[in-house]
């Protein structure tokens, strides 16, 4: 499996050049009640490695996922690529360092 950690710098630079399509793998209640702008959300507990290709086939931007802190960012890899998707990357600290960093949420 191919990890490659993103750091908060460029996750910020991605999403405001519209570079990375930021997919949070969070359960929908943690999604509502704060996000990075711009993610979107595909929870891993009901990940859809159909639904995931769709939504990545048709965005020109490299898909990142991101979790809480870099845990189930991880699994989520694990599962697409075993689907054969080409996700590689995560956003190694997650939620909680975007909000510890100060940066916005939605």
């Amino acid at each position: 499996m191919k990890i490659v950690d993103l750091d908060r710098d460029t996750i910020k630079q991605g999403l405001a050049d519209d570079a990375l399509l930021l997919i949070d793998v969070r359960e929908p209640h943690e999604f509502e009640s704060g996000h990075i702008p711009g993610a979107v959300l595909h929870p891993l507990s009901s990940f859809d490695t159909g639904a995931l290709a769709e939504l990545i086939a048709n965005d020109a931007r490299r898909p990142v996922f991101s979790c809480a802190s870099g845990v189930r960012s991880v699994h989520a890899l694990a599962a697409a690529q075993q689907a054969g998707l080409p996700i590689e990357a995560h956003y190694r600290g997650g939620f909680k360092d975007w909000l510890g960093a100060g940066e916005p949420v939605e």
